[in-house]
């Protein structure tokens, strides 16, 4: 394969974005991604749009061709602590710092920038479908937390992680109803909060088992 050129300030946007947002449980992931502009994937597109399997499939592909990318997260607890915007933000700053190479820009999928960047960031709304490196970002941080939530399950199998990877499904919160809060359940966000509540006053149950 032929050297490829150096590159220009031009070609060092790096996209960020986030995944994990609106789950129960689990820690919230985001990925900052630099391509290069001659080696862009086929079959970006915004995470929620392909299958886990497209997810999946473009992951080594997109790690193996862009200039640059890193995958960061924000715990259970500093979500708790900070709310899970500040959190998300948390998780996209220590993405766009672990690159290796220093872009010049950062796009950031949403309407809120991280602050003390290494560049400057620029917000775009929707621009995991509009932006190919935001795009990569999504794919990458989907996957990785996927990933995560699948190994949390064999830790606490009874909630169900690998199937809805958190979210508030049915199955989750009727899980949650029985069983209770585990570590890793996000006690600042209302159906974890309500739950606690409940079982905090005099005579509340909460399932037949607490997971610590």
């Amino acid at each position: 394969m032929k050297d490829l050129p150096h590159p220009t300030g031009a070609d060092l946007v790096a996209g960020v974005d986030e995944a994990g947002r609106g789950p129960l449980a689990g820690p919230v992931y985001a990925a900052a991604v630099i391509l290069h502009p001659a080696r862009v994937p086929d079959g970006l597109d915004d995470s929620k749009r392909l299958t886990e399997a497209a997810r999946e499939a473009l992951e080594p592909v997109i790690q193996q061709r862009a200039r640059s990318w890193a995958v960061a997260w924000a715990s259970t607890e500093e979500i708790d602590r900070l709310n899970i915007l500040q959190a998300s933000l948390l998780a996209m700053r220590r993405a766009l710092w672990l690159l290796h190479v220093t872009p010049t820009l950062a796009l950031v999928d949403g309407n809120r920038c991280p602050t003390d960047l290494p560049c400057v960031a620029r917000a775009l709304v929707g621009g995991d479908a509009l932006e190919p490196a935001i795009s990569a970002a999504s794919i990458l941080a989907k996957v990785a937390r996927d990933r995560e939530m699948r190994r949390l399950d064999a830790e606490h199998p009874q909630y169900g992680f690998a199937r809805h990877k958190g979210y508030g499904t049915r199955e989750h919160l009727a899980a949650l109803a029985r069983h209770g809060p585990c570590a890793i359940h996000r006690r600042s966000f209302a159906p974890v909060r309500a739950l606690l509540e409940q079982t905090a006053r005099p005579g509340g149950t909460a399932g037949d088992s607490q997971c610590h």
